[in-house]
C-alpha cells in the first residue's frame, strides 16, 4: 500500500496538471490575463511527463541523456516568465515598473549565472539558485497583489479567478523556497531525506493545480 501511494505521488507532477486541463477542456474561453496560466499548465504537463519518464527509465537510458536536472531548470524559467506575464496582464497600477523590470533582471541573472558559475545542463544537480530566486520573486509578485488589494480597499473574493491563481502560487512558492534553496546540499548530505522532502513539493504542486483549476472554473461564472 505504501509503495502504491509513493508511486502516485511520484507521478503527481504529471497527473496533477490534468485537473486544471480537464476544467479548461470544458471552458476554453478564458480571459486574456489567464492565457499565460493555461499555457503554463500545458507546458508543465509536457515537461513533467518527460522528467518522470527519464527518472523511471534512468537505468535504461544511456548517459548523459538519463538526467532530468536541466529540465527542472527549464521548467523554472518558463514558469517564472509565464506567471510574470500573468501578473503584468492584471494591469494593477501598483509597482508597475518594478513588475516589468523584474523579468529583465531575472534574465540577466540567468545569463550571468550559467555563463560564469553553473552549468545549465549539470548532470548531477539542478540549479538551487535558479529555483530559489524564481520562488522568491514570484512570492514578491503574490504579496504585492494582496498589498494592492488592501491598499486600494478592493474586494478579495473567492469568486475572483486571479485570487485563486495568486493564492495557489503563493502557497506553492512559500512552501518550496527553502526546499529549492537547500536541495543540492540536502542531496549531498542525505539523499534519502532529499527524496523524501520532495514529497512536500509534490503535495504543494497538487494544491497549486487545484487552485488553478478553481481559477479557470470561476472565470466562466463571471
Amino acid at each position: 500500500m505504501g509503495s502504491f501511494i509513493t508511486d502516485i505521488l511520484d507521478w503527481s507532477e504529471v497527473w496533477g496538471t490534468l485537473i486544471p486541463l480537464a476544467v479548461w477542456m470544458r471552458h476554453k474561453e478564458q480571459p486574456g490575463y489567464l492565457r499565460p496560466v493555461v499555457l503554463y499548465i500545458w507546458f508543465a504537463l509536457a515537461i513533467n511527463l518527460t522528467v518522470d519518464v527519464i527518472w523511471k527509465l534512468k537505468t535504461v537510458i544511456p548517459r548523459p541523456w538519463n538526467t532530468n536536472n536541466y529540465l527542472y531548470n527549464l521548467h523554472s524559467l518558463v514558469r517564472f516568465y509565464l506567471f510574470a506575464a500573468f501578473f503584468i496582464r492584471l494591469n494593477q497600477p501598483f509597482l508597475v515598473r518594478v513588475k516589468r523590470l523584474l523579468p529583465w533582471l531575472f534574465g540577466l541573472f540567468v545569463v550571468l549565472n550559467f555563463s560564469l558559475a553553473e552549468n545549465f545542463f549539470n548532470y548531477y544537480n539542478l540549479s538551487s539558485r535558479l529555483l530559489a530566486l524564481e520562488a522568491g520573486i514570484l512570492l514578491f509578485y503574490c504579496l504585492q497583489y494582496y498589498f494592492y488589494k488592501v491598499k486600494e480597499d478592493q474586494e478579495i473574493g473567492i469568486n475572483q479567478p486571479d485570487f485563486w491563481v495568486v493564492t495557489g502560487l503563493g502557497i506553492y512558492v512559500a512552501i518550496n523556497f527553502f526546499i529549492f534553496l537547500l536541495y543540492n546540499e540536502l542531496v549531498a548530505y542525505d539523499i534519502r531525506f532529499a527524496v523524501d522532502i520532495w514529497t512536500v513539493h509534490n503535495l504543494s504542486y497538487i494544491l497549486l493545480q487545484l487552485f488553478l483549476a478553481k481559477a479557470l472554473y470561476e472565470s466562466t461564472r463571471r
